[in-house]
C-alpha cells in the first residue's frame, strides 16, 4: 500500500476534459491527462483492501462489476505511487493484453465496485490505466517481443476486433504462426470503425498492430471470408480457426425503412466518418440537418459528438426506457452496477451547443414522414413497458423535423452469410454455440459472435479464454495463463 491515508489526504481528480468550444472543431481525443505528481496521489487513493472487488468480477442482478480480466488493481496502483512504470506494466500486461483501448473505451467496471464507492468517491483505476501504458510507451518499455522459438502449428483467427487480436497475441506469443483475416481495409474491427476517434484515436490501434506485426503476427486485410476465401480453403492451410466474427447483424426498428435517403445505421454512419478522417477527407454528411437518433446508450451518444462536428444543426436521442435517477437508490446498493444517469461526452456537447440534454426518454419513432423517398421528419410516441412488452401511449405523439435517421439500437447477432458459410450451430440469439469455446473439429469461436454484444474488456476476456482451449487442441495442453 503505498501510503496508509492517501485516500483521506486526496481528493479524486479524474483526466480533465479539453473545452467543449474547442474539441468540437475537430475530431482529436477529447480527454487530456494529470501531471505526474496529481497521478501519483491520485495511485495513493487506493486503499489495498484485503478483498479487492476491483478486480474480483462478480455477477450481481445479473450484471457484473469488477474487472473481468482480474488485473492486478491494488499492486498496479502500489507501482505508480512508487515510480516504478515499468513493474506496473508488467503486472497490467500480465492480465490484460491491451490497456491502451480499455483505458479509452471501458466503462470501468472496477470502479463501480471500489470499496471507496460504498461512502465516497472510487479510485481512479482508468486513468491509472491509462497513464501506465502510455507512460511505457513514451519510455520505450512497449516494445516487440517475438516468441523465442516456433511450434510448428498453424491458426487462422477471423476478425481483428479485440477478442481476435487478443486470441492472436496470446497463440503468437505460445510460439503458434497466426494469420489475421480482416475483411476491412484496417484492423481493429469495431475498434477502427465503429468507435469515433474523439474517444480512441487511430493511431493508437496503428501503433499497437505495428507492435503486434514485429512479433511475427500476420494481417490479410480486405479478405472476406465467407465471400472471398472460403472455409474449405482456411481448413487445408491452418491446423486451426478461430472465429471472431463479432455480432453484427444491426438492429432495425420495424417500422423504418432503411432504403430511405437519410436513414442509416450508426455504425455505418461511424464508419463512414472514420474513413474520411482516415483519408484526410470531409464528411459533412449531417452538415445543417436535423439529426434524430434512435438508441440512447454509448453508440447513440458517439453519433451526437459526431453530428456535432459535422455541423448539424440540431441533434436528438431517442431513448425507450425510463430517464435513470442521478444517484444510487436504496434498492440499487454498493457493490451492484448503479442504475443512475451518465452524462456522457457529446451530450455535455449536445447541452453546451444548443441549450438542453439531447436525449427524449420513454421515446420512440412511431411514423417516418418522407417525400420522393427522402425522409423529411417522423412522429415520436412515448413508450410505457408492460409485463415486458412496450406499448406506445396514444395521444402522445410528437412531430419533429428529421433530415438524417441513425439507427443506433445495438445489434441482433452474426451476420447470416457467416453463420451459412462455416455451418455454424447459432443460440436462440443468433450467436454461435460452442462448448469451451469449441466450435468442431479444428474450428473455435469467441468474442461477441459467441457472447453477444458486450464490452472491449469481455472481448479481450474471450479471447485469452479461447486462446487457451486452442493452444491445448494444438498441444495437448497449455501454458498460456
Amino acid at each position: 500500500m503505498g501510503k496508509t491515508t492517501g485516500f483521506m489526504d486526496y481528493q479524486r481528480h479524474d483526466n480533465p476534459e479539453r473545452l467543449i468550444e474547442e474539441r468540437i472543431q475537430d475530431y482529436k481525443e477529447f480527454h487530456t491527462s494529470l501531471n505526474q505528481k496529481v497521478r501519483v496521489e491520485q495511485a495513493a487513493r487506493c486503499m489495498n483492501c484485503g478483498v479487492p472487488f476491483c478486480q474480483s468480477s462478480i455477477s450481481l442482478k445479473g450484471r457484473v462489476v469488477g474487472c473481468p480480466l482480474h488485473n492486478l488493481i491494488p499492486e498496479t496502483n502500489d507501482e505508480i505511487y512508487h515510480g516504478h512504470i515499468a513493474h506496473a506494466l508488467s503486472r497490467l500486461l500480465k492480465t490484460n493484453n491491451f490497456p491502451e483501448f480499455t483505458s479509452r473505451v471501458c466503462p470501468a467496471l472496477c470502479e463501480k465496485a471500489c470499496l471507496e464507492g460504498l461512502y465516497d468517491v472510487p479510485v481512479t483505476i482508468h486513468d491509472n490505466e491509462n497513464y501506465i501504458i502510455e507512460m511505457s510507451y513514451a519510455l520505450g518499455y512497449m516494445k516487440a517481443r517475438p516468441p523465442m522459438s516456433r511450434s510448428g502449428k498453424k491458426v487462422a483467427v477471423i476478425g481483428s476486433g479485440p477478442s481476435g487480436l487478443t486470441v492472436a497475441d496470446d497463440l503468437n506469443r505460445r510460439g503458434h504462426e497466426v494469420t489475421i483475416y480482416e475483411r476491412d481495409d484496417a484492423p481493429g474491427g469495431l475498434l477502427m470503425y465503429g468507435i469515433p476517434n474523439m474517444k480512441l484515436d487511430k493511431g493508437i490501434i496503428d501503433r499497437r498492430i505495428t507492435l503486434m506485426k514485429e512479433e511475427g503476427i500476420r494481417f490479410a486485410l480486405n479478405a472476406d471470408v465467407g465471400k472471398d476465401v472460403s472455409f474449405q480453403e482456411l481448413k487445408a492451410q491452418y491446423d486451426a480457426i478461430v472465429l471472431c466474427v463479432g455480432a453484427k447483424q444491426p438492429r432495425n426498428i420495424h417500422n423504418i425503412s432503411m432504403t430511405l435517403n437519410g436513414v442509416m445505421f450508426a455504425v455505418d454512419y461511424l464508419t463512414a466518418q472514420t474513413k474520411a478522417l482516415l483519408n484526410d477527407t470531409v464528411n459533412d454528411m449531417a452538415k445543417d440537418k436535423h439529426v434524430v437518433i434512435v438508441g440512447g446508450g454509448d453508440t447513440g451518444n458517439d453519433c451526437v459528438a459526431t453530428a456535432i462536428r459535422q455541423k448539424c444543426s440540431s441533434v436528438t436521442q431517442l431513448e425507450m426506457m425510463n430517464e435513470p435517477p442521478l444517484t444510487r437508490q436504496a434498492a440499487n446498493p454498493w457493490p451492484e452496477w448503479p442504475d443512475v444517469k451518465k452524462t456522457d461526452y457529446g451530450q455535455k456537447e449536445a447541452i453546451t451547443l444548443f441549450g438542453d440534454d439531447p436525449r427524449i426518454y420513454n421515446t420512440t419513432v412511431k411514423e417516418v414522414v418522407e417525400h420522393n423517398g427522402t425522409i423529411e421528419s417522423i412522429v415520436t410516441v412515448k413508450v410505457e413497458m408492460i409485463d415486458g412488452q412496450m406499448h406506445m401511449i396514444e395521444g402522445t405523439e410528437m412531430t419533429l423535423p428529421c433530415d438524417l435517421l441513425l439507427i443506433a439500437a445495438g445489434f441482433t447477432g452474426v451476420e447470416p452469410y457467416v453463420t451459412e458459410a462455416f455451418a455454424l450451430p447459432l443460440s436462440g440469439r443468433s450467436t454461435i454455440e460452442t462448448s469451451d469455446y469449441y466450435v468442431s473439429e479444428g474450428l473455435f469461436a469467441c468474442g461477441d459472435g459467441r457472447r453477444g454484444q458486450s464490452l472491449v474488456v469481455w472481448a479481450i476476456h474471450e479471447g485469452k479464454e479461447c486462446a487457451k482451449a486452442v493452444d491445448r487442441y494444438l498441444m495437448g495442453y497449455t501454458t498460456i495463463k
